[in-house]
């Protein structure tokens, strides 16, 4: 039986993968022969195309919403990715019942680039499936610093041995691009990086301030963290890029803050697709408490200790507070939290669409985003929305709902407080977030970031 090495997809003798993949190897391995005649362990060789733009991604963000939308448009030449289930021994999960499958196997199977032709994805699936691995097993900040370094330089060098610049432009993400955009530039090649997220080095230090704030709530960063080689790699990204892609002036705010060549940057925020669920204009209260949905990693970062403090400002008769995603917070804390919150932990992500309908509004009080891409959720699915101009969203205050300063729970208490007050403003509030949703589809996304960065190319 072969199993990859996880940098170079090479057969190799020591076998890391759990005792459920290894008859899928097996398939694939003798799949890959007989139907292509090729012992390629990534999921089957490519014929190179010298047309279109490369995408390079990790992991499934935005459901592959970039590769989609170029592919859709005619744009894509091919797409990289660590991991999915349409290449290698993955896409053969679609034939195993859901049912006896274990739970990551299932999130696996639903790494599917919509829109995106089969033969156009390349997925280095030994070095995904290692990338996990270490993932699952970094025990600190530091440990988990150091695993997405080694994951941002070796997806570059699959890419570089793959030959993915051999087209017109190259678009990759922040912390996994450095040595792929450097080659580009050495080549007169477009080279595009999105970031994703404001600049680590403003996020590393409000997590500072938090943990000063809220000592004991999440594990500290310890002396060990390598934070400042993960800030030199994204400064550097900038430096080669041709183009850095920015999903909100809050981010492109925060480039220019660090020192960054913010003339390179482009604001394209984002949107979402009609595959999800469209929501309903939501009625008046009419003598029931306002049901206010938060939907994240509960964690500092977030702000969801100035959510829990806005709800201890409140009458519990008048509001009711849920917060659904996992956390990092000690189980005393956690305790306290519920006394005013409910914590449903994770969910799956197809049972999002039952929370928003449950809530009235939404509220995302956080400190450091990108362009949250729950807050275009929360919009389609008619919640008007609370939320902080670091969070990056297109929510425009007092239309679709309200943006408050960061770290003020009175000022979101206040704004909760006035759908409950203003009995017109809950309905009027969520007939904008839809019409507002309307303008921030997938489709129209594609349309800006084509406009905007792909133009001339």
């Amino acid at each position: 039986m072969l199993f990859l090495n996880a940098q170079n997809g090479a057969a190799c003798s020591n076998p890391t993968w759990p005792r459920q993949v290894r008859p899928l190897l097996l398939v694939e391995s003798v799949s890959a022969r007989l139907v292509d005649g090729t012992d390629d362990p990534w999921g089957h060789a490519l014929m190179h195309r010298r047309e279109g733009i490369t995408v390079g991604q990790l992991g499934s963000r935005m459901h592959y919403a970039v590769a989609r939308v170029l592919s859709e448009r005619n744009r894509l030449k091919d797409f990289y990715t660590d991991i999915c289930s349409v290449r290698g021994w993955p896409r053969l999960l679609r034939y195993l019942p859901e049912e006896r499958l274990p739970r990551w196997m299932n999130r696996l199977r639903g790494r599917v680039p919509v829109g995106v032709p089969v033969d156009r994805v390349r997925a280095f699936t030994g070095f995904g499936w290692e990338y996990a691995r270490r993932r699952r097993a970094a025990r600190s900040k530091a440990e988990m610093a150091i695993v997405h370094l080694w994951a941002g330089r070796t997806f570059c060098e699959l890419l570089l041995r793959d030959k993915a610049l051999d087209g017109e432009a190259i678009y990759l993400f922040n912390t996994a691009a450095l040595e792929a955009l450097q080659q580009a530039g050495a080549r007169n090649l477009k080279g595009v990086v999105e970031q994703t997220i404001a600049p680590l080095e403003l996020e590393m230090a409000v997590l500072r301030e938090e943990s000063r704030r809220f000592a004991g709530w999440e594990a500290q960063s310890d002396e060990a963290f390598r934070g400042e080689e993960l800030v030199a790699r994204e400064k550097a990204e900038w430096d080669a890029a041709s183009t850095i892609v920015c999903g909100s002036e809050f981010v492109r705010d925060g480039i220019r803050s660090v020192g960054g060549p913010w003339q390179k940057c482009v604001v394209v925020p984002y949107g979402v697709g009609h595959d999800e669920p469209r929501g309903r204009v939501r009625a008046q209260l009419a003598g029931r408490p306002l049901r206010v949905l938060f939907v994240g990693a509960v964690g500092l970062r977030k702000g969801v200790q100035y959510l829990a403090e806005a709800a201890t400002l409140l009458p519990k008769s008048g509001f009711e507070f849920r917060a659904v995603g996992g956390t990092g917070f000690s189980p005393e804390v956690l305790r306290r939290l519920g006394e005013r919150v409910t914590l449903t932990g994770a969910v799956p992500r197809t049972q999002v669409g039952e929370e928003f309908a449950w809530a009235d509004v939404f509220a995302f009080p956080s400190l450091c985003e990108g362009s949250a891409t729950v807050c275009y959720e929360a919009l389609r699915a008619g919640l008007p929305v609370v939320t902080t101009n670091n969070a990056g969203s297109v929510v425009r205050d007092g239309v679709e709902g309200f943006v408050v300063p960061i770290r003020d729970p009175r000022a979101l208490a206040d704004r909760l407080t006035r759908f409950v007050d203003d009995p017109a403003l809950l309905p009027s509030a969520s007939e904008a977030a839809l019409l507002r949703a309307g303008q921030f589809t997938v489709e129209k996304y594609g349309d800006r970031l084509c406009s905007e960065v792909f133009a001339n190319s």
